[in-house]
């Protein structure tokens, strides 16, 4: 099983290098982006904090590592969120289980996508007259497969390891489509109440190669003056994020779990806290508070921002994210309220848009 993955991996790099040969290899700061977003209504309840606290079938995205803490043998997540007053659709899918004693795998999906796109390039005919009836429709989508292992290592206690190997496919209708292919590698220790995790994305730098329907794209470029695309291959840089969490027990049923995430990042200068050409640094924390294991309220700030004014003026934001969630009988339901507006106004009463987050899990031997 193993010499069959790791050849699929060096098949896919090949056939992916090889469709390179020609294209114009670019590294954009926002490559694949829509895998950062994140998923599952806890983690973005908590403000994206999970790389050491993740322990359900999402932990193949936040940190394979944490699939070693599944409490049951077969483990089912879903996720649906809608971005931007419901304009884009996030949605994921996983499915984990452990393996033994000391391994567990699993298998997500990611799909984020715009749908009923107008392509109105046929909207006037030969004659001037404008037919409505030709209008057709596309969707602009981005997919991600994500396979993931993770195993205890024999050589320090409490120690977990985990990998993810990622096949990525982006669609924009008949005019553009890329695949790509990347890795992901995590850990995680525990030592009593404290709980360490460390998730490296895309160590391999991820490949995604590029490739445009020239002919569907001629006529509408030649009439705005533009050039026509030409096939290019993005290379998406590493990210490494830390993360430490503590469990605080306050009687029998009442427990507190608070945690924090930072991510480094190295593509260029980003709008966060602390920002260099070099490096760039992106801290956020998350609040758990749990009745009986049964019944949970959460919260989070992540996403700083400095904005100037059109006074001159600077104003730093932060994006506040509220859930709550119930588990019961290995079923659990998770709502999540996250800010996504670009409004300057850093409160939830603002007058900007809010995404709701809606996840099922459900978990049983």
């Amino acid at each position: 099983m193993i010499k069959f993955l790791i050849g699929c991996v060096v098949a896919v790099c090949l056939l992916l290098s090889w469709s390179a040969v020609s294209a114009q290899v670019v590294t954009p700061k926002y490559s694949n982006e829509f895998l950062n977003i994140g998923v599952g209504a806890r983690a973005l309840g908590m403000g994206n904090v999970q790389s050491a606290i993740a322990d359900d079938a999402t932990a193949g995205y936040w940190n394979p590592a944490g699939l070693l803490r599944l409490g049951y043998k077969y483990n089912i997540g879903l996720m649906h969120s809608e971005l931007f007053a419901g304009i884009a659709k996030n949605d994921f899918a996983s499915f984990a289980m452990p393996l033994d004693s000391s391994s567990a795998l699993s298998v997500s999906v990611i799909r984020l996508g715009v749908d009923d796109i107008a392509d109105t390039r046929r909207l006037q005919n030969e004659y001037g007259y404008i037919q409505y009836d030709s209008i057709r429709f596309f969707s602009v989508a981005d997919y991600a497969m994500l396979i993931s292992y993770a195993r205890r290592s024999n050589l320090v206690q409490g120690l977990r390891l985990g990998a993810s190997a990622k096949i990525i496919y982006r669609n924009v209708g008949e005019f553009a489509n890329a695949y790509g292919f990347g890795i992901d590698a995590g850990a995680q220790l525990e030592r009593g109440s404290w709980q360490f995790g460390i998730m490296a994305k895309d160590i391999t730098t991820t490949f995604t190669a590029w490739t445009h329907n020239v002919e569907a794209l001629e006529e509408a470029y030649q009439q705005t003056g533009n050039g026509l695309p030409e096939s290019t291959a993005e290379l998406t840089l590493p990210r490494v994020v830390l993360g430490v969490g503590k469990t605080f027990h306050f009687t029998d049923k009442f427990s507190a779990l608070l945690a924090t995430d930072i991510d480094f990042t190295f593509d260029g200068k980003r709008n966060v806290l602390l920002k260099s050409e070099v490096v760039s640094v992106d801290p956020h924390a998350g609040l758990e508070l749990a009745y009986a294991n049964t019944v949970f309220v959460r919260g989070g700030l992540n996403n700083y921002q400095e904005t100037i004014n059109f006074d001159g003026g600077t104003t730093r934001r932060l994006q506040p994210n509220f859930g709550v969630g119930i588990l019961t009988n290995g079923f659990n339901v998770d709502l999540a309220l996250s800010r996504v507006s670009g409004k300057e106004s850093n409160t939830i009463s603002g007058n900007g848009a809010s995404s709701v987050i809606v996840s099922l899990g459900y978990s049983f031997n």
